[in-house]
């Protein structure tokens, strides 16, 4: 209730000084960035996209009840109780309703996504590490499609929560001399913006418009994770990440009809199959 009378405030100091629609949804647009109780928001600038985001000191060990996971199987979501007879289904969850299903009751989900690209079986293709398991080497081979269009890279974060975007080979160095450390990492392509630049093989004028997410760590201290709402290119995507959100690093997910989002701030659950889904866990006391 408090948030939507500080909207109608903004709207009638707004109204009262003449501005237009148009000024109107930016100055609302912005009110909302600036709100930290809000996880997630819908924005029609520079397309229409939904954006969720987290606080990069919120997942650091023993600040705050949040943790940013990744999920595959039923194992992955479940804590298995002392009356429990027989573990978990150890298949893929494939939808978002199978991931809240199998959260602990003491556990909710503040928003999820789909975490990278899959094969026909609902099996990443990339890198995958899930609670300190490596489920899937990390891959650096030559191919076609978008998780091939190179530079690719891994979000990764360790133990004790600290959040990455590296570019696969960068990130093999410093798996090989213990620099890095996975705790959780998928691994998808392409890379969106590289140490502030936009992916060199983008186009401006591409006319390939899709469906797309991907995540952004941020220099606000945020991770950040956009759906669009409406088909656009990987420039226009990138430039988003780049220009709009001040992520010098940002990586695409995946598009077309594997885009997902699970949000419940703004009413949206995607019913969507996936392989390894990305979720923002609270933990209640």
């Amino acid at each position: 209730m408090n948030r939507v009378i500080r909207v109608s405030i903004l709207a009638t100091a707004l109204n009262v000084a003449g501005c237009n629609d148009s000024s109107l949804d930016d100055f609302i647009h912005t009110a909302q960035r600036d709100n930290k109780d809000a996880v997630c928001i819908k924005s029609n600038k520079p397309f229409k996209h939904s954006l969720c985001s987290v606080a990069q000191d919120d997942l650091l060990t023993n600040n705050h009840n949040l943790a940013l996971r990744l999920f595959w199987k039923a194992k992955d979501a479940a804590e298995k109780s002392a009356t429990q007879t027989t573990p978990p289904d150890s298949g893929p969850l494939y939808k978002f309703d199978a991931l809240l299903a199998n959260l602990p009751t003491n556990d909710s989900l503040k928003f999820a996504a789909n975490a990278g690209m899959y094969n026909s079986e609902f099996a990443p293709i990339g890198y995958t590490v899930i609670q300190g398991e490596e489920i899937r080497s990390l891959n650096l081979k030559q191919g076609g499609g978008n998780f091939h269009l190179l530079p690719n890279g891994v979000l990764w974060w360790d133990k004790a929560g600290k959040v990455q975007i590296s570019e696969s080979h960068a990130l093999s160095a410093m798996l090989e001399n213990g620099e890095a450390e996975p705790w959780f990492a998928t691994q998808s392509g392409p890379m969106l913006v590289i140490n502030g630049d936009i992916h060199p093989k983008f186009d401006p004028n591409s006319t390939s418009l899709k469906f797309r997410n991907g995540v952004g760590v941020c220099n606000d201290g945020q991770i950040k994770f956009v759906n669009s709402d409406e088909i656009v290119s990987f420039y226009n995507f990138a430039a988003l990440f780049k220009n709009d959100l001040d992520c010098p690093n940002a990586l695409f997910l995946d598009g077309g009809i594997a885009s997902a989002l699970y949000a419940p701030d703004i009413q949206q659950k995607d019913d969507k199959s996936m392989g390894v889904i990305i979720g923002v866990v609270e933990t209640k006391d």
